[in-house]
């Protein structure tokens, strides 16, 4: 080959040597955006699940609201910091944070003692929104829970209603607790595991019976609520909500549930998010806008 054939062949060579690097880097690129993707996703899971906002985790992430927004849709990087600070607000390991095949569980946090968990990622209740859902309940138990109609799944709908009233109204976290949408309304995920808990600590106690043939779960309180632990707001909205709904069975505040947009825009069993209660018609929302509201 003489000169100009092997200039010639060399520039074909570093031609495709270019084009492999590029390919390479593509190939990067991509996974990349898939790793990226399924990270803003689990973030957004992880958040819902632990019940706070956007604008409650961009303060525990020390950004802006929008940025979290912006790392949730996946169109903003999160850095190595970032990360960090992201695995201790959820309480797991970075690599569990990464591990997009482990699913989340609850776990209360009521002491330093935490048991292991295999294959499972932990999302604890802190331990001032435990002391605070053990009081709410305590409370309605006290004033409603003799009622024939009260029930768990009254029970159930009093919190959503009291949670997602009390953050429309005053924009922070009453209990806090994770509401699924499930068929017969909003259900929070704590309460069985609080609930059995009081149930051991001899707070309240749980009972089979029926209302009108229908099996009926009810708990009954064994010691008079907290007073102190709960601030004139918060007994104002509970008040406000059990005056207005606990005299429905059932069925009925079942049905009612259905109709509030936050239940209505969530996906089935899937956490109801607590920013669209700002999105909530006549006769749901419990808070007068003002023009710069809108």
């Amino acid at each position: 080959m003489n000169f100009y054939g092997k200039k010639k062949q060399h520039s074909l060579d570093r031609i495709q040597n270019i084009g492999i690097i590029l390919y390479r880097k593509e190939v990067l690129f991509k996974m990349n955006e898939i790793i990226y993707k399924e990270l803003s996703q689990r973030v957004k899971k992880l958040r819902k699940q632990k019940g706070i906002s956007q604008q409650e985790l961009a303060k525990l992430l020390e950004v802006s609201r929008p940025t979290v927004s912006q790392i949730e849709s996946g169109e903003r990087k999160i850095s190595t910091d970032e990360l960090v600070k992201l695995a201790e607000i959820f309480n797991i390991s970075v690599e569990g944070l990464l591990d997009f095949k482990k699913e989340p569980k609850v776990i209360l946090e009521e002491s330093k003692k935490r048991k292991s968990l295999k294959d499972q990622i932990r999302i604890n209740v802190p331990q001032k929104n435990l002391e605070k859902f053990r009081e709410v309940l305590l409370y309605i138990l006290n004033k409603i829970g003799s009622k024939p109609n009260i029930g768990e799944t009254v029970i159930y709908k009093l919190l959503y209603f009291i949670d997602f009233d009390f953050y429309e109204k005053y924009e922070e976290q009453l209990i806090g607790a994770t509401y699924l949408k499930n068929n017969y309304g909003p259900t929070p995920v704590e309460f069985i595991e609080i609930a059995n808990k009081m149930i051991e600590d001899k707070e309240i106690e749980k009972i089979k019976s029926e209302y009108f043939t229908y099996p009926q779960v009810k708990y009954l309180p064994l010691r008079r609520p907290d007073l102190s632990k709960l601030k004139a707001n918060e007994v104002e909205v509970i008040d406000q909500v059990l005056g207005k709904l606990s005299d429905m069975n059932a069925i009925q505040i079942s049905e009612y549930s259905h109709n509030d947009v936050p239940w209505l825009v969530s996906e089935n069993k899937e956490p109801i998010e607590y920013e669209s209660v700002f999105y909530r018609k006549s006769p749901y929302s419990v808070r007068e806008y003002s023009s710069e509201d809108i």
